[in-house]
């Protein structure tokens, strides 16, 4: 009797290292699924692109630059110089500097598209990478309060288990008492018959 409730308790605590593992099990799962998701969003980073876009990404980024201010400044000091202080017959555009305000006029033409291009794809870069942050913060909320629940779930079954594991060693203490009792009274009955 002893050695099956014995058995029983232990079982108890088996199971109780069973749920810890599958625990373990879920958690790795999750990491596992993580590193998947992360990999499909770098993939997705890794885009081709065309002649043109390359080219858009360029104009822009030199564009928007100080060295580009700084050349273009320098061209224009140069051009206006020389069309001014160079005899008249050499003046290839003299004041008012009509082919100045068309160069200018064409390449803010060319160069606005050209840099709105290079912006949106940039957007569309931004947005895919907040929907992806968004992706992996929900999973990551997900995870967390599934997680919750089943410790939560865990700590409950755990709790039973513990509930129960200290009924059967009571009820295996108040045997060995009972038993004990039964012997010292036979002993004692022993003892005082004699």
């Amino acid at each position: 009797m002893h050695a099956t409730k014995a058995k029983y308790i232990s079982e108890l605590l088996n199971t109780e290292n069973d749920h810890l593992k599958k625990l373990n099990e879920i958690v790795l799962q999750s990491i596992e699924q993580e590193k998947l998701l992360l990999e499909s969003i770098a993939q997705q980073g890794t885009e081709k692109l065309s002649v043109g876009q390359r080219m858009a990404d360029k104009v822009a980024r030199f564009g928007g630059s100080w060295k580009f201010i700084t050349w273009f400044a320098a061209l224009l000091v140069i051009w206006i110089s020389f069309n001014l202080l160079i005899v008249n017959r050499d003046r290839f555009d003299p004041y008012p500097f009509i082919l100045l305000n068309l160069l200018l006029s064409c390449l803010a033409a060319i160069q606005a598209p050209v840099i709105m291009m290079s912006q949106n794809r940039q957007e569309e870069k931004d947005r895919k990478r907040n929907e992806n942050d968004y992706v992996v913060n929900l999973k990551a909320e997900i995870e967390i309060r599934t997680l919750h629940q089943k410790i939560d779930l865990l700590m409950q079954e755990q709790f039973k288990k513990l509930i129960e594991s200290q009924a059967e060693q009571i009820k295996l203490l108040q045997s060995i008492i009972r038993e004990n009792t039964k012997h010292n009274g036979n002993d004692k009955s022993k003892g005082s018959g004699q």
